[in-house]
């Protein structure tokens, strides 16, 4: 599914279908991708481009009627993920409910969200929340809502825990696909294009099961860049050169030069000050399993890294050598569903 290049986030007014009435056993679900940031992470904010690319791993919401409003979170997750993102996922809720001019106090409903997405730092896991929880209540209401809607109600869920978003993750969420995203900075349309690829490629998640708070480490980048500022424009400089050039590896197919990239974008997010020695720790271990690069993914502080393991010998030893070091890991594929 193609996104279209019309990416407006401004408030939009949704039209209620019919009243539930007899109806209102009905259920409502809704589904919403995983995502991993291939390049990009924190400097997308600043208008410089990303790679991103969906996982086929979800998030699904069920809604219901009930007696009074609930949320249930039965999705998997890190230990003590859902506690420390607790506060955000109230405000995306309160986000998400008004922005569609729900109130679930006179209409309520009962939302359980499972899926098998892992729920942790760096992994979209509130943006394939909030785009599951969008879906769900466009069905449950009789929206109709297409995937642009969808895709706004998200970016205004992940207000909830990124302050401002990069709307990147949403995009993910909502398409699918492998994406090059740019965000503009004045306001206007989002540049969102599909990046077509040879063939999936295998990749290696290592989770360090730390969770971070995304609008914390956002705020720290942007105290950090006030701070030094000629620091953060040479590595704004040396960072989009190097999306352009990942961006032609994958088009070409060069996994070597791909695998090289991936190692330089995290030596400049470790100088940005969003690696920890855990995630240190773990694209070092992969690299001496063989990966061809790696590097953290997402937030930072925790949660995933991603290694490139093409070959699925390759990725079985990256990922064994990541579980006998006591992590959890994920393996999957990128570039599928373009």
């Amino acid at each position: 599914m193609k996104p279209s290049t019309s990416s407006r986030l401004s408030r939009i007014s949704w039209s209620r279908g019919k009243s539930r009435g007899a109806e209102m056993e009905k259920i409502g679900t809704g589904s919403g991708f995983g995502k991993v940031i291939l390049f990009g992470e924190h400097y997308v904010v600043y208008g410089l481009p990303a790679i991103a690319s969906a996982i086929s791993d979800n998030t699904i919401a069920k809604i219901e009627p009930a007696e009074k409003y609930e949320l249930v979170d039965n999705r998997p997750a890190t230990e003590g993920y859902k506690e420390k993102k607790q506060g955000e996922m109230d405000r995306s809720m309160k986000l998400i409910l008004d922005f569609m001019h729900t109130d679930v106090e006179k209409t309520p409903v009962k939302i359980t969200l499972a899926g098998n997405l892992f729920c942790t730092s760096g992994i979209g896991a509130s943006a394939a929340m909030a785009t599951s929880i969008a879906r769900a209540f466009s069905e449950y209401f009789d929206l109709d809502l297409d995937d642009e809607k969808i895709n706004r109600v998200s970016y205004e869920g992940e207000k909830g825990s990124a302050g401002t978003p990069s709307g990147i993750d949403n995009t993910c969420a909502t398409f699918g696909g492998l994406l090059w995203f740019k965000r503009n900075m004045s306001g206007g349309e989002n540049t969102i294009a599909l990046i077509k690829i040879r063939e999936p490629i295998r990749i290696v998640l290592g989770n360090t099961g730390m969770s971070a708070v995304t609008s914390e480490v956002v705020a720290d980048v942007r105290r950090a860049k006030d701070e030094n500022p000629e620091k953060f424009k040479r590595i704004f400089s040396d960072y989009e050169n190097l999306a352009n050039e990942a961006r032609k590896a994958l088009e070409n197919h060069d996994l070597e030069l791909l695998g090289k990239l991936f190692d330089e974008n995290h030596r400049l997010l470790q100088e940005t000050g969003v690696s920890c020695k855990e995630l240190d720790h773990l694209v070092n271990l992969a690299k001496e399993n063989g990966a061809l690069g790696a590097k953290m993914t997402g937030t930072g502080r925790g949660g995933y890294m991603i290694a490139l393991t093409p070959g699925k010998g390759l990725q079985e030893r990256v990922a064994k050598a990541i579980e006998n070091d006591g992590c959890k890991v994920l393996r999957t594929t990128i570039g599928t569903g373009n």
